[in-house]
């Protein structure tokens, strides 16, 4: 089977695990609102040597008030670690899976390419797909001996929120239209958007729990003024959904766009930033 390096389906992965070839499986199931929803879900059941990364534990840093969003980046060097610790060697196919709509596995799936490695994909409709194509899951949990596995050149953009206003191109925002205009906000203490951001919902990349297909997507990005060629900035709350956005366009043959991994959430942690509202 080639290589993945966006999205894989269920018969697929089930091709792919039964081949003898290295491949390394990612439960990333996370609640916003239960710290202990994902750890929980995978200890019930996942899908046969899978390992778990959790949002908060693997796929960030800590918190600091006032000065970072809610889900900072880790640096490279500990996110190598941890990769190392979960046994990933070079080349090796990396899936990502979660029970949602695939927002916290495009975050393990960015930051595989953060570090340079280049087969990763998730696995489109997640573990809800695995299971409609009548597939086992298993309680079991398979570990693996440490790699040697290192950091090569990012195949991702990212950018600071000191660089932001002056960079060239379009930013977008993956958060729904209520939080973007500023009318409603559930999470952070701010409502309202980064002046000159467009608003580009994540959530409409999808049909039926599914990623739309790759010409459905080039077609969304078109009609919202996007250009294959086009240099596109993608934020969002915290920097995960972002990255939804980031697979998304990549799946549709769009060059790379940077993310702001900070996001919404770090941005209004220093009230000189300005903050826009409405459309």
């Amino acid at each position: 089977m080639a290589d993945k390096r966006t999205l894989i389906d269920a018969p697929e992965l089930r091709i792919t695990i039964d081949a003898d070839t290295p491949c390394f499986i990612f439960d990333c199931r996370f609640s916003l609102s239960d710290d202990r929803y994902g750890a929980n879900a995978y200890a019930e059941n996942h899908i046969p040597t899978a390992q778990s990364a959790d949002l908060n534990l693997q796929l960030s840093a800590p918190i600091i008030p006032g000065k970072t969003g809610r889900h900072p980046l880790p640096a490279r060097d500990t996110f190598l670690r941890q990769v190392q610790n979960w046994g990933v060697t070079a080349g090796a196919q990396v899936i990502a899976y979660d029970d949602g709509n695939g927002v916290f596995a495009s975050r393990l799936w960015w930051m595989f390419r953060w570090l340079g490695h280049e087969t990763v994909a998730i696995l489109n409709g997640g573990i809800a797909a695995w299971k409609e194509a009548g597939f086992a899951t298993t309680a079991e949990v398979k570990s693996f001996e440490p790699s040697g596995f290192q950091i090569n050149s990012p195949l991702t953009k990212s950018i600071h929120a000191d660089d932001l206003l002056s960079q060239p191109g379009l930013l977008t925002d993956a958060r729904d239209l209520p939080r973007f205009k500023g009318e409603i906000e559930t999470i952070d203490p701010v409502a309202g958007h980064i002046p000159g951001a467009i608003c580009l919902p994540f959530v409409q990349n999808l049909k039926g729990g599914y990623f739309r297909s790759a010409d459905e997507l080039q077609q969304r990005f078109r009609d919202a003024g996007i250009e294959p060629d086009s240099q596109v900035t993608c934020y969002c709350g915290s920097g995960v959904s972002a990255a939804h956005n980031i697979l998304a366009l990549v799946h549709a043959g769009f060059n790379e766009p940077t993310l702001y991994a900070g996001s919404w959430s770090e941005w209004i942690t220093d009230p000189e930033r300005p903050v826009a509202r409405g459309e």
